[in-house]
């Protein structure tokens, strides 16, 4: 088995079968990441509370939680038996690459020695081998951070009544309820923006030279294991993939091979339902099914002591299931613990072990068609596939897991008029759990049970193109008709989109159009990369013109924060480009109008949905009075921040690099800008401008010639996540000049950009 590296450290692995391609793949992980993937297998293990305080937190899933929570969830939900026979039933190859990469960390380890590691865990106790049950824990939270994983909290709340205790809750409100469910949703993020990603795909009506193109765009966390890292996989005569991977895993998950290229965004599609519980009036743990009682099973967990504090006394907590799911409770969305309901969630992705299986799989496909046959096991646990092949063919797929239950279905099983207004409001499906007729649809096509088979999930497969940003599968291709008769589950149709999807349809429109000042009217590689980088911000496109014309009518009336406001704004360029003066003001004002009531002066027609809504209602007075009010305080939170309204957006929008203060190109989800950057857990601008540590991560843009792929690439943070590293953040100034870098998958390009020499491991 060897390692070789090429600029910027990327991964080049060669090996005779998977068993040792994985155990390359984690060695050289290691090399890079290895605290990182320590740190890792200490959350999978319920061990941070021991060894890192109860009381500080930790990254969980897409978020952060105090450890005792991490501790306590994981060792309520991993049952390692059951994980072990769900692993069992993988392919050979499979469990070849599970046992080598197992055994490469370990190696790595062995070689490193405890003294020889990163200074983050160079020493520290918590550093130990991992298990074949690790990995298995690792695919697990994985799975479930989709659905059952991004409830945690929820779960520990989950705790029965006590005795004389009203019978029923006080009622909420329907927009408390949405909030709260929201907040702990998939890719929450409490200052209104999300994860997600931009996949395009363009087929051979669309491209220079008839062959596919691809732009994969993930957004994700630049810190903690949902990190991507570069990897090139060979097997000489079988297998030759490239690109990128994330968290713990021995294949490739977003990349190319010589004849086709994927990307994945995450899909709308639902992954878990809850399950309202009719309760036993003189108990709460005891719930009726078709008029027969049935126990929860209650369980307690208790924390190893903290080795820090010799003897604090540990956190412990009883958890509750049902033949649904675990209980759990957000009583301030109306779904908490009564003595008459309580609620249930199941999930589907539960002990899904599917996935290496597919990107095995899709690694050898040859086209677009073999890539869909790739992953008819239903492996992709929450996210679509975008792909382009060398013969010209695009495809959107999202061939997710999603509960089987049919529009008909969530009406005749909703347990109340409230259950179902959560369904149209929040995405939250409830079922009714006293009636065993409301249990998933068992469909024997599919690849799990309770699971929709991959024939009632949308595909479109069109030598034109195809486009995801995170929406559903409604508008991939605005031209093509959406299948008919997909589970609202999946996705919704009709209703307002996202920015992000209707700024890269009009780009891609007005591209093919030859109206976007580029030549010709054909989408290739050189024009994708200039496109996926003009940083047009949206938003101010879609209101700048109505705030302009409102601030030279309203004139002397305005304050003075407002009357500057409207000055910077109206010389603003409407992009999120790092010497955009006016950017971050505008940012902060839209952070304020963007929800102010009927603020929009052409309301969503789902006829129009790439046009509407639009427009700043500036001739209704409370509305203009209201944007005033917003634009005049975003201007007093820039000054407080210390920063002066016009300043270039990549002053506060930037992250120093051993010395260097790069400035960084980029806008916020709620900004519609195409090439996200985001700042979890940071509401407003402040004193240190934009803290971004989420957003553009690996990119690729792929098409393809007589030898095979031409692919250029970045990973904006670089291949380590340790910040004493060359390789971190190592490619930031490439991404942010907006250059690509060469990505060598042939051997002589291989060959041209090696450096050092090439490490040969016996496994």
């Amino acid at each position: 088995m060897t390692i070789e590296r090429t600029t910027f450290g990327i991964a080049h692995i060669t090996a005779p079968d998977y068993e040792g391609l994985a155990y390359g793949s984690a060695y050289a992980h290691a090399q890079d990441n290895v605290c990182q993937t320590a740190e890792h297998l200490l959350t999978l293990r319920g061990d941070r509370s021991q060894f890192l305080g109860a009381q500080n937190t930790g990254d969980f899933g897409l978020g952060r939680m105090p450890n005792a929570q991490i501790d306590l969830f994981i060792r309520s939900h991993m049952d390692d038996a059951a994980l072990a026979r769900a692993a069992a039933t993988t392919s050979p190859d499979v469990q070849a690459a599970l046992r080598g990469y197992v055994a490469g960390y370990n190696r790595y380890l062995q070689d490193a020695g405890p003294n020889g590691l990163p200074e983050a865990c160079r020493g520290k106790p918590w550093v130990r081998p991992m298990r074949l049950a690790d990995l298995s824990r690792a695919t697990e939270q994985s799975m479930i951070q989709g659905g059952l994983g991004a409830l945690a909290g929820a779960v520990l709340a989950a705790v029965p009544p006590p005795p004389g205790t009203k019978a029923s809750a006080a009622p909420v409100d329907l927009q408390q309820a949405v909030a709260e469910i929201g907040r702990h949703s998939f890719n929450a993020n409490p200052e209104g923006g999300e994860l997600g990603s931009n996949g395009w795909a363009f087929g051979r009506n669309a491209t220079p030279d008839g062959r596919g193109l691809l732009l994969g765009n993930p957004h994700f966390p630049w810190t903690g294991t949902n990190r991507f890292w570069e990897m090139h996989l060979t097997i000489p005569g079988k297998l030759d993939v490239m690109g990128a991977t994330g968290g713990l895993s021995p294949v490739v998950s977003i990349g190319f091979n010589k004849d086709v290229a994927w990307t994945h965004t995450v899909s709308t599609g639902k992954r878990f339902t809850l399950y309202e519980l009719k309760l036993d009036p003189n108990n709460p743990t005891v719930y009726w099914v078709d008029g027969q009682a049935r126990k929860m099973a209650a369980y307690t967990i208790t924390l190893p002591a903290e080795s820090a504090t010799g003897g604090a006394a540990p956190a412990q907590h009883t958890f509750y299931a049902t033949d649904w799911g675990p209980v759990i409770s957000l009583p301030r969305a109306g779904l908490g613990w009564t003595t008459q309901k309580a609620y249930a969630i199941r999930d589907a992705n539960t002990l899904n072990v599917r996935s290496a299986e597919s990107w095995m799989k899709m690694a050898l496909a040859r086209n677009v068609a073999e890539l869909r046959a790739a992953m008819g096991n239903q492996g992709m646990p929450w996210i679509n596939t975008i792909a382009a092949d060398r013969d010209g063919n695009a495809m959107y797929a999202d061939l997710s897991v999603v509960p089987d239950v049919s529009a008909e279905m969530l009406k005749a099983c909703a347990p109340s008029p409230a259950a179902a207004a959560l369904l149209n409001t929040a995405g939250l499906a409830v079922l009714d759990g006293s009636r065993s007729a409301c249990a998933w649809n068992r469909d024997s096509t599919a690849a799990a049970p309770g699971i929709i088979a991959p024939a009632r999930m949308p595909v479109v497969v069109t030598p034109d193109w195809v486009q995801n940003s995170n929406d559903s599968f409604w508008l991939s291709n605005p031209h093509v008709p959406p299948m008919a008769g997909v589970s609202p589950l999946v996705g919704p149709v009709g209703v307002p989109q996202r920015l992000r999807t209707r700024s890269g349809i009009m780009e891609i429109e007005g591209r093919l159009a030859g109206r976007d000042g580029l030549p010709g009217n054909r989408m290739g590689a050189a024009e994708l990369r200039s496109v996926i980088f003009r940083d047009k911000n949206l938003a101010g496109m879609l209101v700048m013109d109505d705030l302009q014309a409102a601030c030279a009518a309203t004139g002397a009336a305005l304050n003075a924060d407002q009357a500057l406001g409207c000055r910077v704004l109206s010389a603003w360029d409407r992009t999120s480009n790092a010497d955009s003066k006016g950017a971050a003001l505008f940012r902060e004002f839209w952070r304020k109008a963007k929800d102010l009531p009927k603020v929009w002066r052409v309301p969503f027609d789902p006829a129009q949905p790439v046009a509407t809504p639009a427009g700043l209602d500036m001739a209704t007075p409370a509305t203009r009075d209201a944007v005033f009010k917003a634009l005049g305080d975003a201007v007093g939170v820039v000054r407080t921040a210390g920063f002066a309204a016009d300043v270039p957006l990549g002053v506060p929008q930037s992250r120093t690099v051993r010395g260097q203060k790069i400035a960084l190109h980029g806008g916020d989800e709620f900004e519609g800008v195409l090439n996200k950057l985001e700042s979890q857990g940071q509401s407003l601008i402040d004193p240190k401008g934009y803290n971004v540590n989420y957003g553009s991560s690996y990119m690729q843009i792929v098409t393809f010639d007589e030898r095979g792929p031409v692919a250029q690439g970045l990973l904006t943070y670089g291949q380590s996540s340790d910040l004493t590293s060359p390789r971190a953040y190592d490619q930031l100034p490439l991404f942010a000049a907006k250059q690509w870098h060469a990505l060598p998958f042939h051997a002589a390009d291989v060959q041209a950009q090696r450096e050092g020499k090439p490490l040969q491991l016996a496994y």
